[in-house]
């Protein structure tokens, strides 16, 4: 007889670099005459690297695996829809999240004012209370690509569990 896991933990990364544009989005919410970052999608390295965990928690593999830039259906589709898209996966396949931790490495712009306003996004989107969602940031200076502002990076945690039935 085969086990049931019950949790499951992914790991994500994303990294991008900024691009001449404004409008920098983070967490799903947009941070007004903020260098974007430049990316697939909307270059939010927060949900993105998110949405990789959660599907390293579901060993499915990562973003570029199941949302390829080559497929036109993915065209300009914002970061919210597919962390939405993959959390509904997370459903479908009888898990939901028991928490997740996220660290924003960005030396400017200053993103403590607008942690709340990220982490309701993220429980809007999947489904959970805002105690399970912790977003938090460390300045860049340690990195060379990031401490140069260049750009940003995002790294996340997620643990899942099985639902009850």
């Amino acid at each position: 007889m085969t086990e049931s896991i019950d949790i499951r933990t992914g790991i994500g990364i994303d990294i991008c670099e900024f691009s001449g544009e404004e409008d920098l989005v983070l967490g799903g919410i947009e941070i007004p005459g903020e260098k974007r970052l430049r990316g697939n999608f909307d270059g939010d390295v927060v949900l993105r690297a998110i949405t990789d965990a959660l599907l390293g928690a579901l060993a499915l593999g990562d973003i570029s695996n199941n949302f390829p830039d080559s497929d036109t259906r993915f065209k300009n589709m914002s970061s919210s829809a597919l962390l939405k898209d993959t959390y509904n996966q997370v459903m479908t396949e009888g898990f939901e999240l028991n928490n997740m931790d996220c660290t924003i490495v960005l030396e400017n712009p200053k993103i403590s004012p607008h942690i709340s306003a990220m982490r309701r996004k993220i429980t809007d989107i999947c489904w959970c209370y805002k105690e399970q969602v912790s977003i938090k940031m460390t300045p860049a200076s340690a990195s060379i690509f990031t401490g140069s502002k260049q750009g940003a990076a995002s790294m996340a945690v997620v643990s899942l569990r099985r639902k009850k039935r």
